[in-house]
């Protein structure tokens, strides 16, 4: 009778530690669709520890993401392949214990200080690994607290960093192969690495948005992140399947005339994409304030716009002053902005394709993505760069369908 008691007083425990939805995944498109993210909100599903998900009967990668960074995790995601208009049920288990399963990394993210005191140390062997940093607004040259300048990330198609200072210029590192690199490479590839077909920087951004950099807007021009409070760089996610780094600046005075506010440039990279999500937070709304983001002219660039807030370039150019370690590197870079966004697209100047955007709530949202002629997996002239990005857009606009 005892024995019974207690199978009777635990079975409910048990039952309530884990919990099961079927979530339905559809391709809307006629387009082979792969690597799509699916991310599953778990505030209404308690303090999730683990999870499984499986179709057809065969267990997938998956990733538990804790956002605000309070030791419970926010979301679920996994990347779902579908083929035109096809529909699949995914089985997502959610337990209340244990810990999150490991998968094979698809991605990757990094941040290292400087450590010039090692001269046993080759410049792409820095090891001191931090995950965040805060450097007060009247810090001088924060450029150089970091190995690389900033934080960096990586899917199997491309390699970005993020500077460090006021211009928080996005940079991009060229891949040949689809492979991830970073952790090796460290953005500073040497003769060995390249010898074996290593990618390496392939981008000069000086000044200019680089990559679609955020920033200000003074009625005529782009303005640094400057001057702020603070300015904080972190990683909120290593992988396997997406990383997530955010750039926070506190006390931004965007307009002298105006108040001060709060920003968070939230940056996802998904395996499997050239493309990364870029989210930005303002701590209330900034209906009345004009900001700027767009992508630099690179030299003798070929520009491509449709009106509608995608605007792209291809272009050659020197990624570095050192032109003896260097060669000569063609780009495609390419953004696309919600023309909710938009408020007007600017002429072309030495330095940018920039747009003038703003929001009348306290968010906003775009995309950024790139290639190099480098890559053997990828595109060799503006045409083909221009006619994919026509159709990535369309991808864009018409995301897959989840229910759950």
């Amino acid at each position: 009778m005892k024995r019974i008691l207690y199978l009777l007083l635990f079975m409910p425990l048990a039952a309530a530690a884990q919990q099961t939805l079927t979530v339905s995944v559809s391709n809307p498109s006629k387009s082979v669709r792969n690597d799509e993210p699916v991310v599953i909100n778990l505030a209404p599903y308690g303090d999730i520890r683990s999870a499984l998900v499986t179709v057809d009967g065969q267990e997938i990668p998956c990733q538990l993401d804790d956002l605000n960074q309070d030791e419970t995790f926010d979301e679920l995601c996994f990347l779902a392949d579908l083929k035109g208009k096809e529909k699949k049920q995914y089985s997502v288990t959610l337990f209340t214990e244990g810990e999150p399963r490991t998968y094979p990394a698809r991605v990757f993210a990094e941040m290292v200080l400087s450590n010039t005191k090692d001269k046993s140390l080759k410049k792409n062997q820095q090891n001191n690994f931090i995950e965040s940093i805060t450097a007060r607004g009247d810090a001088a040259y924060t450029y150089n607290i970091q190995h690389h300048h900033g934080v960096d990330f990586e899917s199997e198609l491309n390699g970005i960093r993020i500077y460090f200072d006021e211009r928080q210029t996005l940079d991009c590192y060229g891949k040949f192969k689809k492979q991830l690199e970073l952790k090796e490479t460290q953005f500073y590839t040497d003769k060995d690495q390249k010898a074996k077909g290593y990618g390496d920087d392939v981008l000069w951004v000086g000044q200019t948005f680089g990559l679609g950099a955020f920033r200000g807007w003074n009625g005529k021009e782009p303005t640094h992140v400057s001057p702020v409070k603070s300015r904080t760089q972190r990683v909120i996610s290593y992988g396997p399947l997406r990383t997530i780094v955010e750039v926070i600046d506190k006390g931004w005075k965007v307009d002298a005339a105006k108040a001060p506010i709060n920003m968070t440039l939230r940056y996802t990279q998904y395996a499997g994409h050239r493309d990364t999500d870029v989210d930005v937070f303002f701590n209330r709304h900034v209906a009345d304030y004009a900001f700027s983001t767009g992508i630099i002219n690179v030299k003798n660039s070929v520009e491509f716009s449709d009106q509608k807030g995608l605007r792209a370039c291809w272009g050659t150019d020197w990624p570095s002053t050192d032109t003896v370690n260097f060669k000569r590197e063609t780009v495609g870079l390419g953004i696309c902005i919600p023309m909710k966004y938009v408020r007007s697209e600017e002429p072309a100047n030495k330095d940018n394709y920039a747009f003038v955007v703003g929001t009348a709530d306290d968010r906003l949202h775009y995309k950024v993505i790139y290639c190099s002629d480098n890559e053997t997996f990828g595109y060799h002239s503006a045409k083909e760069w221009f006619d994919f990005l026509a159709e990535w857009k369309k991808e864009v606009e018409k995301p897959i369908q989840v229910k759950y």
